[in-house]
Formats: structure tokens, C-alpha cells, sequence
């Protein structure tokens, strides 16, 4: 698969048939990926690869912990801003309306929207789950290396036939996650991701989210 189809082919997925993936093959995504650019070297990533028993167990107690308790559960960074405005609030309401309109969910069912939200802890019944971590005390640059590594294991992940979703709800129930995967005290979890291969039967991923023109967010200097 050439580079340009990878990308233009990447999508969140948020249904996964129930196929295993071998780890030979997860070891060579996480491999390739690795080459991603950090700053001096430092390659900053953490991942805990989740699958099995073990993925099945720990699934069962964070959406457990998620369904009774969310509200006492925070993120310990800002993700992405205190308070949405233009021209951000206007794509993330029109994603997320378009998504809401697939589940038939309607404005103010809170009760379907949480239910939805509990998905992500079943990492969309995707085989293999992804649980990525990094030391506190690292700063912002190294925080872009770590989007580069994991944009590689999407790109990646799509030579092989697979398909990812970067889960930032992870980010919420960290300290569960941290407790649960014995993550040393000096790093925190920020994220997730689902991989596997794609239930092409589930409306929900027929999901399109539309790009801004380069009139949008290019200015040319010369």
C-alpha cells in the first residue's frame, strides 16, 4: 500500500470483528512505527499491548469502574481547550452530530450518550487494545514526538489490513488504567487505541468527517 493510500484510507473505526491479529504482526507495526522523529532521540512512548483473557478482564472493571463512577474520573492535562470556540466548536459539533444521527442518538439522551461513551472501554471489540503512556516530567515537544509514533501505528496498521481508533477517553479513567497495569508512579496514562480489522456490517462505521480547504489554514510566504 503506497503512503498516500494509507493515509487517505485511515479512519476511526468504532466497530471491530472479533479476529485475532498474530503478535508477530503487532510486533512488526510497533516496530516500524518506532522510527518515528523525537527530538534528540529520546523516543518517549510507552505501550502496554492488551489482548486475551487479560484484555477481556480489564475491559470488564474499567467500564464497570466508568458506569458507576465516572464523574469522580478527570483528565490531569488539558486535551484540548478549557472552553471550545470558532472555528473548533463548529467541527466538533458537526462530527459529532454526524456521528449521533448513525446511532439515532438524539440531543439530551444522556442515558444513550453515556452507553456509547462505555464503548470506548470495550475498545470497540477490537482484539488487540493499546494503552499508551509517558514520564510527567517530560514536556510538550515530546508530547508531538508521541503523536508522530502513534500516526505511525495507524498508517502502519492499514499495510496490514487493519484499522485503529485513538481513544483520548482513556485519558479520563487514568488513574484506574494505572492501577490496573501497575504504570509506574512517575508516568501518566494519556491515551488509547483500538486495532484490528474493521466490521464492515456496522452502520457506525460508515462514519465520513470532512477536511478544511487549504484556504483554511495555509498561508504562503515567499
Amino acid at each position: 500500500m503506497k503512503i498516500q493510500e494509507a493515509i487517505l484510507s485511515r479512519r476511526s473505526i468504532r466497530s471491530f470483528l472479533e479476529k485475532d491479529i498474530p503478535i508477530k504482526t503487532i510486533k512488526e507495526i510497533l516496530k516500524i512505527a518506532a522510527r518515528a522523529p523525537s527530538g534528540t532521540n529520546i523516543q518517549p512512548w510507552k505501550v502496554n499491548v492488551l489482548s486475551g483473557g487479560f484484555l477481556t478482564k480489564f475491559k470488564k472493571k474499567v467500564k464497570l469502574e466508568f458506569l458507576e463512577n465516572g464523574e469522580n474520573h478527570s483528565v490531569d492535562r488539558l486535551h484540548y481547550m478549557e472552553k471550545f470556540r470558532e472555528p473548533y466548536l463548529k467541527r466538533r459539533r458537526k462530527v459529532g452530530w454526524d456521528l449521533y444521527n448513525i446511532l439515532d442518538i438524539q440531543k439530551g439522551d444522556f442515558i444513550k450518550t453515556k452507553n456509547f461513551h462505555a464503548k470506548n472501554f470495550d475498545f470497540f471489540d477490537a482484539p488487540i487494545g493499546l494503552i499508551f503512556s509517558i514520564e510527567k516530567d517530560l514536556g510538550w515537544m515530546s508530547w508531538l514526538d508521541y503523536g508522530m509514533f502513534m500516526q505511525n501505528i495507524c498508517l502502519t496498521a492499514r499495510s496490514y489490513g487493519l484499522h485503529t481508533c485513538s481513544q483520548a477517553a482513556w485519558g479520563m479513567m487514568h488513574k484506574k488504567v494505572e492501577q490496573l497495569l501497575e504504570i509506574d508512579a512517575n508516568s501518566i496514562v494519556h491515551c488509547g487505541m483500538a486495532l484490528g480489522y474493521e466490521n464492515l456490517e456496522n452502520k457506525i462505521n460508515d462514519l465520513k468527517t470532512n477536511r478544511e480547504g487549504l484556504e483554511e489554514f495555509v498561508t504562503y510566504n515567499s
